[in-house]
């Protein structure tokens, strides 16, 4: 399915990412997507951060506590792109600095703390060397009396015209519940530019709960980045 197609079925699926190739498998594709329920979670935009994205608040006045709202979303090192839904992009980029990787950052970490929903932490790490990609990514959840269960998926040849999704929540409830399984296959064959892509998912977000997105696009040869973001809040 393409992310409308599988979006559409679920009225919030929460905070989102999702790294794979163009269908021409020149290009790696990197999206992430907040959602909100609450009004301090739909107070919030994307704006560009050095080479990536950071979360602020649309309006500062009604900020709620901003370690789990404001944040980098994307940040980049070296031949490394680092996305994830909360501060734990900073850990990972500093362990990657530090020589350590992907896992090793994310052992240190777990679920968010905002009971009762204990929010999971995904994150996803693209690496593109030589002309080559391959990608990583991650949810840490709580596993039952808050003992955190870690996630991992490695895809070191991935293929052209696929892409693969981790979003928080599996739909809406109260509280609402984590997600779970393993990444979902997304078509993308059909996404020429990163307009194309952010139709599409834009478009599959819930009308009423969608924030913000972000698409990046890279040419695997020249590392030549695209990126696009869609605000709510404008």
């Amino acid at each position: 399915m393409k992310f409308s197609e599988y979006l559409k079925r679920n009225d919030y699926p929460g905070r989102g990412l999702a790294i794979g190739r163009s269908a021409d498998g020149k290009q790696a594709i990197l999206c992430y997507f907040i959602m909100g329920r609450s009004a301090g979670s739909r107070n919030r935009v994307f704006e560009p951060d050095a080479d990536g994205i950071r979360t602020r608040a649309f309006d500062e006045s009604k900020l709620p506590d901003p370690s789990l709202y404001v944040y980098r979303a994307v940040r980049v090192l070296g031949k490394h792109t680092i996305v994830t839904n909360g501060d734990q992009t900073d850990t990972i980029y500093d362990t990657l600095a530090a020589g350590g990787n992907f896992m090793d950052a994310l052992r240190t970490r777990t679920f968010e703390p905002d009971p009762p929903i204990w929010t999971p932490r995904i994150s996803g790490l693209l690496t593109i060397e030589n002309g080559a990609m391959s990608y990583s990514l991650s949810i840490l959840k709580n596993g039952g009396d808050e003992t955190p269960l870690r996630y991992f998926y490695e895809y070191d040849a991935p293929r052209a015209g696929e892409a693969r999704l981790l979003h928080t929540y599996a739909g809406d409830g109260n509280p609402v519940p984590s997600f779970c399984g393993e990444p979902v296959c997304i078509d993308t064959r059909s996404y020429s530019c990163v307009h194309c892509v952010m139709q599409d998912l834009w478009s599959g977000l819930n009308a009423d709960n969608k924030v913000s997105a972000f698409v990046r696009m890279v040419d695997l040869e020249t590392g030549k980045t695209t990126d696009l973001i869609q605000n709510k809040n404008a």
